[in-house]
């Protein structure tokens, strides 16, 4: 029953009141951003979510579009701005996903939607992450986020799948305050983004 339709309505009012609520930091946000970017703010990028079903993810964008001589984009460390970096570390940059929540494509609490491109590179087991809609946080997220392999990260997801439930939300809902305050696995070891991920042996 939880699954079915209490997640789906306690993630719309949820959302509503998050936006709300953070209505005045979203705004100071966008200001800031606009200042650092130069003009850019929000982030779009499709992304699969229920059952592989294609969405457009809203976030606040981070980085410039600064590129070299050649025309091609320069290393994410280098076009992270200042203010984009705390925006990322205090995770203020998932705030507009509360649009997505609002609109079904995703919940409060599921695995997080990656890149389309990794559609055909998950193996059987991997691919059972899209049974449920993605989330803004995981439990992946609060086990390592970017600090963590993507067999790690697609392990605590498909855990997540399968022992979905109101406890377990509202446990990584705290969580995920304490690893906001705490800043832990923002980045990985070698980037200040996660990896591409490459594919793992098919079931």
């Amino acid at each position: 029953m939880y699954k079915a339709f209490f997640k789906r309505v306690l993630d719309f009012l949820a959302a509503f009141m998050g936006l709300i609520v953070l209505f005045p930091v979203f705004v100071v946000v966008i200001l800031c951003l606009a200042y650092y970017n130069k003009g850019s703010i929000f982030f779009f990028q499709e992304r699969p979510g229920l059952k592989g079903k294609i969405f457009k993810v809203i976030k606040f964008k981070t980085m410039t579009d600064a590129k070299d001589k050649e025309g091609n984009l320069l290393p994410d460390a280098e076009r992270l701005t200042k203010f984009g970096g705390f925006v990322r570390t205090t995770s203020l940059d998932e705030i507009p996903q509360l649009i997505n929540v609002l609109k079904g494509d995703m919940s409060l609490i599921g695995p997080r939607p990656l890149l389309v491109s990794y559609l055909p590179l998950y193996n059987a087991e991997q691919a059972k992450r899209h049974n449920v809609r993605p989330g803004i946080t995981g439990w992946a997220q609060v086990n390592g986020r970017n600090a963590i392999s993507w067999e790690q990260k697609f392990e605590y997801d498909v855990w997540y799948v399968n022992h979905l439930g109101f406890l377990l939300d509202c446990k990584i809902f705290f969580l995920t305050i304490k690893k906001v305050f705490v800043r832990e696995g923002i980045t990985s070891d070698t980037s200040v983004t996660m990896e591409p991920f490459k594919g793992t042996k098919k079931d």
